[in-house]
């Protein structure tokens, strides 16, 4: 199993440990600190060690951030965690703040006293957030204070050690290009930038320019390390050595100039002390590096991580590989709703489902040689009032069964060689209410508006969120979440820049794949997510149309749950899209399947006329 159902949270964490932290600050002259959820490479997937403020909280997301004043703290999450965060935490020493309305920066403006220290750590906070916490600071008659050393770390007796997983090449036939010729393009786009160096801070654009994974992060293959690119010449790559057998460390050798972390900062100042410019994405990089590049006397410049665009927009061997990751993932998915269909409602548990989930990811990839690496996520598994935990994860205290009359909520994905899914379907155990029927038609009509859209070059992210929840809006109903991430190849399973979002201000360009999952919430009752990964495609013209406008192929392969589809709310082109897509799953799916599994297929598929 890839997933433990442990329960790592504990609300006890804040009492116990916020006074140990206050005194710490204390000890070295400020009166308050930010405790992100972030580590040196500002990425969502971070080591244990870097769970600061897991410790410290005990709250388990994946995104937040709190702030400890001598005398008050508070704690911010977005939507997806509103549920959550109360759940983990302690209310007496936190208050609830949200992560949107309520950003940190906003909330220092209006509760730091004239006169207060506040201390952060830059290796923790981008250049741009730093930029706007400090401006908050002042406008409140503080002072924003970089520490030297994180004072958590001085507090944390049993802090884990630094990750040393293993990197592994990535080979080109699933990378679709050589590492040497993404180095020469990246190189091409620091100099186009008006820099002569850049700093690779994103272990995805390491993983992707350097064509290697890794392992030294939960469910997600990336090696912890920084590169320095030149736009002439050779780069460097600052990683520790026991990642690297000798089969890694020759390839590497001949890409880069390898050196332990500890020698990154003496290669940025003997770098500095020579004129260099640096070219840094003020929204990734640490505020670290631009002090310690400009203390040495070089210069630092805005240049958006060169490697970002270039990764999300796959190429085809990526593209190919991700369509063969869903076939095989859908193989799993079609064998596990089967095999959920026959169970008696209160007979299993989310645990039970979830492995079982799990074991039907591992099956299918032993059928054809390309074995399961590891799960995307941890699988959110929810039944009934479980289900509207937007990230919900099931531990063996909340554990529950699937009861009759309940809707269950099942958010899970796959790592693979060839590609990383990510998939949601919401099912009925028994029958369900006419409620419960309705809300999910709303949200599969936004998924299926999204499915069929075309639109534009230069459409952004946020232009294509209404869609989805359009049908929700015009019921007075919405959810508190993107509609869509991007997801890597083999990487991260949330990829950016490109998002479905009110916050996606990124162009959907060509290749990007991003997801597609309206939802709705009905807090102490039920949740509805609704989930397919789609890909941006090449513009074509459309006949008797102007211009040529873009698409989305749709990648995952499962059916939608007949029982939970009112026909009447919805359009004949709706119904259309949906019979072929599930003609189309079946036709796809049908011959890697036993008997029993293809029979219950070919009933889940039928049109929705039947």
């Amino acid at each position: 199993m890839f997933q433990t159902f442990e329960s790592h949270a504990d609300p006890a964490h804040g009492k116990e440990r916020v006074p140990l932290l206050r005194a710490e600050l204390a000890s070295r002259g400020v009166d308050g600190f930010l405790v992100p959820r972030a580590d040196e490479h500002q990425g969502e997937y971070v080591a244990a060690r870097s769970d600061r403020l897991k410790w410290l909280t005990g709250f388990t997301g994946s995104a937040g951030a709190a702030i400890v004043l001598s005398e008050s703290a508070a704690i911010f999450v977005d939507g997806r965690y509103t549920l959550q965060v109360r759940d983990q935490t302690d209310a007496g020493i936190f208050s609830y703040e949200s992560l949107v309305e309520m950003p940190p920066a906003k909330w220092i403006e209006n509760n730091v006293k004239a006169g207060t220290r506040l201390g952060f750590d830059p290796w923790l906070h981008t250049v741009a957030e730093t930029k706007a916490l400090r401006k908050a600071c002042e406008k409140a008659g503080g002072e924003l204070v970089a520490l030297d050393g994180n004072p958590i770390d001085a507090i944390w007796a049993d802090q884990p050690g630094a990750p040393v997983g293993e990197v592994a090449i990535q080979p080109v036939g699933f990378a679709g290009e050589l590492a040497k010729d993404k180095i020469v393009r990246i190189g091409k786009a620091v100099r186009d930038g008006g820099a002569t160096h850049t700093v690779v801070t994103d272990p995805s654009s390491i993983a992707w320019l350097f064509n290697i994974r890794g392992a030294d992060v939960e469910h997600t293959p990336l090696a912890l390390a920084f590169a320095v690119v030149p736009a002439e010449g050779r780069p460097s790559l600052f990683i520790d050595p026991a990642k690297l057998g000798i089969e890694a460390k020759a390839y590497l050798t001949q890409l880069a100039e390898l050196h332990a972390p500890a020698a990154l900062e003496p290669a940025l100042r003997t770098l500095a002390a020579d004129g260099a410019t640096f070219g840094l994405d003020p929204q990734l990089a640490a505020e670290w590096l631009r002090v310690t590049i400009e203390d040495a006397g070089g210069a630092t410049s805005d240049l958006p991580d060169p490697a970002r665009l270039p990764r999300a927009c796959k190429n085809e061997a990526e593209l190919n590989g991700s369509r063969a990751a869903h076939k095989r993932d859908g193989v799993a998915m079609a064998r596990f709703l089967a095999w959920l269909d026959a169970q008696q409602p209160g007979t299993l548990d989310e645990i039970t489902v979830a492995s079982r989930l799990e074991s039907a990811r591992a099956k299918a990839g032993e059928d054809v040689q390309m074995p399961l690496r590891d799960i995307s996520f941890d699988t959110i598994s929810g039944s009934g009032p479980n289900g509207a935990i937007i990230h919900y994860r099931v531990t063996t205290k909340t554990n529950r069964k699937l009861a009759t009359g309940e809707l269950y909520l099942v958010d899970s994905g796959g790592q693979y060689q060839d590609g990383t899914t990510d998939i949601t379907r919401t099912v009925a155990i028994g029958t369900p209410t006419e409620a419960m029927r309705w809300h999910y038609t709303l949200v599969l009509k936004g998924l299926i508006a999204v499915s069929t859209l075309r639109f534009p070059a230069g459409t952004r992210g946020q232009d294509v969120d209404p869609f989805a929840r359009r049908a929700l809006w015009q019921a007075g109903l919405d959810f508190a979440h993107g509609t869509g991430h991007g997801v890597g190849s083999f990487l991260a399973v949330h990829e950016g820049p490109q998002r479905i979002a009110r916050t996606g201000t990124q162009a959907l360009l060509p290749g990007m794949i991003l997801s597609n999952e309206p939802g709705y919430y009905r807090p102490g009752e039920y949740g509805i997510r609704l989930e397919n990964l789609i890909v941006v495609e090449d513009a074509a013209q459309i006949a008797g149309g102007e211009i040529a406008v873009h698409g989305f192929e749709t990648l995952t392969l499962a059916p939608f749950d007949r029982r939970l589809i009112d026909v009447t709310l919805m359009e004949k082109a709706e119904i259309d899209w949906l019979d072929a897509y599930h003609a189309r799953v079946a036709s796809e799916l049908s011959d890697q399947l036993e008997d029993d599994v293809k029979a219950w297929l070919a009933a889940a598929t039928a049109p929705l006329s039947q």
